[in-house]
């Protein structure tokens, strides 16, 4: 399956009164962080939701070898065509496993920050480690996907749609913590949207120019 399941944002295993104490003296406004946590809730939750439905498919498919999943839609649109390839178990198992894990992460940051928790320093270096992962290994599962399998899985596709934004948000925000007086953060904060449109435009393209019309064959 060529999935990325594969966000892990940093380690949750709580926050302590020292740590907050130690967090990061960002000036950034706290609703523009909530706002941060929303979004990471919504897509991290339907990243999650894709990486779940595709690991039922994936039972399915084990218990009914040979048998079409609903989410095959042609010969290069499809779930089966992906999901038993090797490279959907690039660490010896399901890639859905680490995206339920990964993506949990997430929407668990997300709800942090939505709820107001001024994070500490190491908690953002810990996010900047996780998406700077996942969307490396996304960015491996597109080129096995479009130019060694040459079949594109519709939920794996929905969590390449959502990594990209939480790559471009998260990292920036990241960054703007962790030095608030950086151009670097301060650029990817201002331009995400932007940052975010052209990657999408890439990634159609190179998915275009590789299959054309033969998608819906």
């Amino acid at each position: 399956m060529v999935c990325p399941l594969v966000t892990v944002l940093a380690y949750t295993g709580g926050v302590t009164d020292t740590e907050l104490a130690d967090a990061s003296p960002s000036t950034e406004p706290r609703e523009n962080l909530r706002g941060l946590g929303i979004f990471l809730i919504v897509s991290g939750g339907i990243a999650l939701a894709s990486a779940l439905i595709l690991t039922i498919e994936k039972i399915h498919l084990l218990e009914n070898p040979g048998e079409a999943l609903n989410c095959d839609i042609s010969a290069f649109v499809s779930c089966g065509g992906v999901v038993n390839q090797p490279q959907a178990s690039a660490f010896g198992f399901p890639n859905t496993l680490l995206g339920i894990v990964g993506f949990t992460l997430v929407v668990m940051v997300g709800v942090l920050l939505a709820s107001g928790v001024r994070l500490p320093r190491w908690y953002w270096g810990g996010v900047i480690v996780g998406v700077t992962f996942g969307i490396g290994f996304v960015t491996w599962l597109q080129s096995q996907s479009i130019y060694v399998i040459q079949v594109l899985c519709p939920y794996c596709m929905v969590v390449w749609t959502m990594m990209i934004p939480i790559f471009v948000v998260a990292i920036g925000q990241a960054v703007r913590e962790l030095r608030p007086e950086s151009g670097v953060g301060r650029f990817l904060v201002e331009w995400r949207v932007l940052i975010i449109a052209l990657w999408y435009v890439v990634v159609a393209s190179l998915i275009w120019f590789q299959f054309g019309t033969t998608l819906w064959a």
